[in-house]
């Protein structure tokens, strides 16, 4: 593939970080998460982060992170969640980067959920339904991407290897 770098997009906890560093690692491409990297420059989890200082630094802090490994070559980066929201983010992801969006169905993702609850906390004190609504409703900003790999009921090597062929298609 050419030098761009990868995005990967999609809901929280559909798996953009495994996913990502498996596909970094065979590509020979370093991998950025992004909240990871949020986190070490404020030197707080993301939901410390959220909770002292707000989303709106979060957010802020998120875009300029982002744009600027956008700008770098040969990146492999897992963004949050939430990022893909910001119209700035899209625009320099989808005219810089090759887009990646994880797809995998509620009911997939429900199970997921116990392992990923505490650690998010834009689900905290949120009901099961308004997390399938918020679900939902990103579903449409999720729409713009390059490739859409659908994840439910696959092994992390086997999409890995589906991202890998589809990547190299692509040249």
């Amino acid at each position: 593939m050419t030098n761009k770098s990868i995005v990967f997009i999609g809901f929280m906890g559909v798996g953009k970080t495994t996913i990502g560093r498996m596909v970094a690692e065979k590509l020979g491409r370093e991998f950025i998460d992004i909240d990871e990297e949020i986190e070490k420059e404020y030197a707080m989890k993301v939901s410390d982060i959220f909770e002292k200082i707000g989303e709106m630094a979060f957010r802020d802090k998120e875009k300029s992170v982002i744009t600027s490994l956008c700008e770098q070559k040969g990146k492999v980066l897992s963004l949050g969640g939430g990022a893909f929201l910001q119209e700035d983010i899209r625009k320099v992801c989808l005219s810089s980067s090759f887009v990646i969006l994880l797809d995998l169905s509620f009911d997939k993702w429900k199970e997921r959920l116990n392992l990923i609850i505490d650690s998010r906390p834009v689900l905290k004190g949120k009901s099961l339904s308004e997390m399938e609504e918020l679900f939902y409703k990103r579903q449409e900003v999720y729409a713009k991407h390059h490739l859409k790999v659908n994840t439910d009921d696959q092994d992390p090597e086997e999409i890995t290897d589906l991202i890998i062929h589809a990547v190299n298609e692509k040249v």
